[in-house]
């Protein structure tokens, strides 16, 4: 029964720390993902490279394959393009197996003690990521050195040799539990590592921990199925692609797996090693033989998967029409209401803010993030559709206007940011820490939110109505929400002051709302002052 704990203790601290650290420093590099995946995807090799090289840093290709599937139903990607970072992440997934390999455990204290260490000194957010993936390399190693120090008393278990001795003498028998049990735990990373503990107890012979690799590889499609469900029908196709490449791939292999395992054991004396090269040697091989065919394969699964007749998405632009732009006229009215649609996007993840803060609704939180992807793509399409318009048949009018518009919509861009970048980060920091505001801070923050909302739903109201008076209504509430902003400020360090507990447990998050509901009003004046000065 120990044993059994230490095992299963060592793989929770395995696969924490392999999401942990992946988690970490995907919140770190931020945007640069994105923008790496869409800048570099329309070329098959680059696409391969930056897919390789975003799954090593995030230590999972069913987490890249997770942004892909978002970024194609944003509109951000297309389909095509996703397929040669698809290959690339199958590449980039062999990256932390290697790590795992290395068996640098007896630096886990060090790592887990710099990484907290650095968590909680860091003011800075990048800093606090990078100390987060550190800590999560050392719970990492730490989980596998419990996993590498207790796997060899199995031994004297007489049901586990039995099961590891099934494993090994059918192939087929590998390639199920491997399956199963990557899609259980959803990473094939943390399956591995358990089998290169195994082999290298000599519980686990080459050939059953082959079968297992194998095995891993289809389990971790079932993250990206799970995704699809309900997607659009190129987000779908990711998934599809995903999954066909890696069942493809073992099917190709599993006749040989003989030959290919003579190969592997070829490549290093060490078992621990030779495993993880057996990993390394499959993700490269299908990556490198199906990269090729990658425009057949997208009309394969195109077929396969094909378009569905379904309303407007709201992650594609809904009033845009290249051929409007002979007529600047109408191309600008059309620019107009899909920058009302944006507005109405914005409008929502404010009203949905104390939902979150309320009930600690986790899905909603995503859901408000997800939906400031759809804000900064109809940004980027508006401004994309004006700047093609033709400047030698718009009248100086017009041109006022459309330098209006542009501002109006950057300002409900940084709206988004800050709602979904400050405000909801700051609502995982209360869910995650079990967090609750007192009865009459909760109030204060409801009341606060609720003038701010008001006033941004005026500034809509005005540029849709292009109402010059109902904009300098928004302007007016400008030195009132500061000083109620002042106000409610002064009474929370007054409940400070009384020593309530409520209070000083969520003082900080409690100010961080305030001050960016107050950067939220500032950009809500922005949007009234472009109004003004476009009428």
């Amino acid at each position: 029964m120990t044993v059994l704990l230490a095992l299963f203790g060592g793989m929770a601290l395995l696969l924490y720390g392999i999401r942990l650290s992946g988690e970490a420093l995907q919140r770190a590099l931020g945007g640069r993902l994105r923008s790496l995946l869409t800048g570099l995807s329309r070329n098959r090799v680059l696409a391969v490279v930056s897919g390789a090289a975003i799954t090593a840093i995030i230590q999972s290709s069913a987490a890249t394959t997770l942004m892909l599937i978002g970024f194609v139903a944003a509109g951000l990607m297309t389909f095509r393009q996703t397929l040669g970072v698809i290959l690339g992440a199958d590449i980039g997934t062999t990256f932390t197996v290697q790590l795992i390999a290395f068996r640098v455990t007896d630096y886990s204290p060090l790592l887990v003690g710099l990484g907290f260490t650095t968590t909680f000194v860091a003011r800075r957010r990048m800093l606090k990521d990078v100390g987060q993936a550190l800590l999560g390399l050392g719970l990492l190693f730490l989980g596998l050195k419990l996993i590498l120090d207790n796997a060899g008393m199995l031994k004297g278990s007489q049901l586990a040799v039995d099961l590891l001795n099934a494993i090994a003498g059918n192939p087929v028998v590998g390639v199920l539990v491997g399956a199963v049990f990557s899609a259980l735990v959803t990473s094939s990373a943390a399956t591995l590592g358990l089998a290169l503990a195994f082999g290298h107890q000599g519980l686990l012979s080459l050939a059953g921990a082959v079968a297992v690799v194998l095995g891993a590889n289809i389990g971790t499609c079932v993250t990206a199925l799970t995704a699809s469900i309900g997607a659009s029908a190129e987000a779908k196709r990711v998934a599809v692609a995903h999954i066909a490449f890696k069942l493809l791939g073992v099917a190709l292999v599993f006749p040989f797996i003989g030959p290919f395992t003579a190969v592997v054991a070829s490549t290093a004396a060490e078992p621990a090693r030779q495993i993880a090269n057996a990993h390394t040697l499959f993700n490269i091989g299908i990556s490198l033989a199906f990269l090729p065919f990658t425009p057949w394969a997208a009309r394969a699964i195109e077929s396969l998967v094909p378009d569905t007749q379904e309303g407007d998405s709201p992650f594609r632009t809904r009033y845009l029409d290249e051929r409007a732009l002979e007529q600047p006229a109408l191309a600008f009215g059309q620019a107009t209401r899909e920058a009302l649609r944006m507005a109405d996007v914005v409008q929502g993840m404010l009203r949905d803010v104390p939902v979150v803060f309320g009930s600690d609704h986790a899905e909603l939180l995503e859901d408000v993030s997800r939906r400031d992807d759809q804000v900064d793509f109809l940004e980027r399409e508006i401004k994309l559709f004006l700047s093609r318009l033709g400047r030698e048949t718009m009248s100086s009018d017009l041109a006022q206007k459309e330098i209006g518009l542009i501002s109006f919509i950057g300002n409900l861009e940084n709206i988004g940011d800050i709602i979904d970048k400050n405000l909801m980060e700051l609502g995982r920091k209360k869910l995650y820490q079990g967090r609750r505001f007192s009865d009459t801070g909760w109030a204060e923050i409801q009341e606060f939110h609720g003038i701010v909302s008001k006033n941004l739903e005026r500034a809509i109201a005005a540029f849709a109505a292009n109402d010059r008076g109902l904009a300098q209504e928004v302007l007016d509430q400008r030195p009132l929400i500061r000083q109620r902003e002042r106000d409610l400020r002064e009474s929370h360090l007054g409940r400070l002051r009384a020593g309530l507990a409520e209070s000083i447990e969520t003082s900080e998050i409690h100010l961080d709302i305030l001050t960016n509901l107050k950067r939220v009003s500032s950009h809500v004046s922005a949007l009234a002052i472009s109004i003004l000065e476009e009428v």
